[in-house]
């Protein structure tokens, strides 16, 4: 990972105006937000710079209005939210340039906090115009990017302003690559990857990068029943993209050559039906699967052995459930791993990296998330990180 700015690079700030491109994009209910987790995780960057005396300007989608205003799409909606969490008043300004942003810097006092309106309702925006970000630096004298959610994005607001404006990476944003890089940029091995959830085809990507990175690679979920499938096992009435078995057997070669041990489950957990505890329930040997049964989850014996692949390494990055694990008793395998990897976290042996929203939701239904060493709340960034992809939004504040 190249050497980027961050707020301890920045000069005096007092009195000056910073662009600060944060996610704002929450989910919301009845006209309220109903998750602040977003808000909480900016709260750091902007109370330090407000607290040096800055004139904080946020920047931020809420989403896809496509270059038009919406009425429900405006970041009006979170300004009172926003205000709960970092505890002080918000102004809210309806543009993003121009002399109504310029009339408002004017009326802030150092110190103040302003959020700007949606940056989607600009076509530029999404378009990356260098007009549009050169109006909106007009205002600013210098840029902080602490949104890596957004970082795959090259955007106006992601990339674009860090051209154009001395850059500094946010704390948030800080913390995720020094976090990542311990993970897979340089990690203390050997390294493991867990990568679960429903489909290969959807990590194809993810997959193909990993094998070459990492000494042992467990794989997971509907995912799993792909790779047993490829390799000749009858995988029943079991969640399975038959027509990938090609590509299945290509990343298993691949992992081979590279000196990536995969890991598919040899015991499973297995009903007739997806349901709560279904009368069906088994486990069994993962040949023993009959032709009227689904896989849904690794069997417990399968799932120690996967604790003791975690207790020989140093580093471990976690994309994705084991199982169904939304429904019980289908939760077992990915909660009894994540303790296993929490417990070796807590001890000091590992150093443990989640991200993805069913990750999140799984670590938190398990109980660890705060033991692990770094849980990225990102999508769409995290996965493009895990396939080895420059994201945008970084590569622009590198120095």
């Amino acid at each position: 990972m190249s050497a980027f700015k961050t707020l301890d690079d920045l000069p005096d700030v007092n009195g000056k105006v910073a662009l600060v491109r944060v996610d704002l994009n929450l989910p919301m209910q009845d006209g309220a937000v109903t998750d602040d987790t977003r808000i909480r995780a900016a709260a750091p960057t902007v109370l330090e710079l407000a607290g040096k005396g800055a004139k904080v300007l946020l920047l931020a989608h809420f989403g896809r209005p496509k270059g038009e205003r919406s009425s429900t799409q405006s970041l009006s909606m979170v300004v009172g939210a926003v205000e709960q969490v970092f505890g002080k008043e918000v102004m809210f300004v309806p543009e993003i340039a121009g002399p109504v942003v310029a009339q408002s810097v004017g009326i802030l006092r150092p110190g103040d906090i302003a959020i700007l309106e949606n940056t989607r309702f600009w076509k530029g925006e999404e378009k990356n115009d260098p007009e549009l970000a050169q109006a909106i630096a007009a205002n600013a004298d210098f840029y902080v990017n602490d949104a890596f959610s957004a970082a795959h994005r090259a955007h106006a607001t992601t990339e674009g302003l860090a051209k154009v404006l001395p850059a500094y990476a946010g704390r948030s944003m800080e913390a995720e690559l020094k976090a990542l890089d311990k993970a897979l940029g340089k990690p203390v091995k050997p390294v493991a990857a867990v990568v679960g959830g429903a489909k290969v085809s959807s990590k194809l990507d993810v997959l193909t990068h990993l094998v070459t990175q990492v000494d042992h690679l467990i794989i997971g979920g509907g995912m799993a029943n792909t790779f047993l499938a490829a390799k000749g096992v009858d995988v029943g009435k079991s969640l399975c993209e038959h027509d990938l078995a090609d590509t299945a057997n290509q990343i298993l070669e691949a992992a081979e050559k590279a000196g990536c041990t995969v890991h598919l489950p040899y015991e499973v957990v297995v009903s007739k039906e997806f349901a709560a505890n279904p009368p069906s329930l088994r486990t069994c040997n993962v040949h023993e699967v009959a032709a009227d049964e689904m896989i849904l989850d690794a069997g417990p014996s399968a799932t120690e052995a996967l604790g003791d692949v975690l207790k020989t390494c140093r580093t471990l990055i976690w994309n994705g459930p084991l199982g169904a694990f939304e429904m019980a008793p289908f939760d077992a395998a990915t909660v009894a791993l994540a303790k296993t990897a929490a417990a070796l976290t807590r001890e000091g042996s590992l150093t443990s990296v989640a991200g993805g929203g069913d990750t999140v939701a799984a670590l938190n239904h398990a109980g660890v998330a705060q033991d692990f060493s770094y849980i990225s709340t990102a999508g769409g960034a995290f996965l493009e990180w895990m396939e080895g992809k420059e994201l945008p939004g970084v590569a622009a504040l590198e120095a």
